[in-house]
């Protein structure tokens, strides 16, 4: 059969043509749009997120630095040699003092 010299087959095709180029391919775009903006909100976001870290790297590696050289002053051997000289009143011994253990 023949509606207007077509064919219900070509009716059929026509309709698919139709809904694929009016509704099914403007939701693809839509659909495509709102993936690219959400991916871009991601990666504000994330980005955002690694200059942070980055800004708490930074700081956390100059106060380990600080700390070295602190503990690099506190454990210096002139240090150490003045606090027990006063603090606990020790003295390096005299040769006659210094006595040798063998096994």
């Amino acid at each position: 059969m023949q509606q207007g010299g077509r064919s219900k087959a070509e009716t059929k095709v026509e309709i698919w043509c139709h809904f694929l180029s009016h509704v099914l391919m403007p939701a693809l775009v839509l659909t495509s749009a709102i993936a690219v903006i959400y991916v871009s909100h991601i990666n504000r976001r994330t980005f955002g997120e690694y200059q942070l870290l980055m800004n708490t790297r930074d700081k956390l590696e100059t106060e380990w630095g600080q700390l070295l050289l602190e503990e690099s002053a506190l454990a210096s051997y002139a240090r150490i040699e003045r606090i027990a000289t006063k603090s606990l009143g020790m003295r390096v011994p005299k040769t006659a003092e210094i006595i040798m253990v063998h096994q």
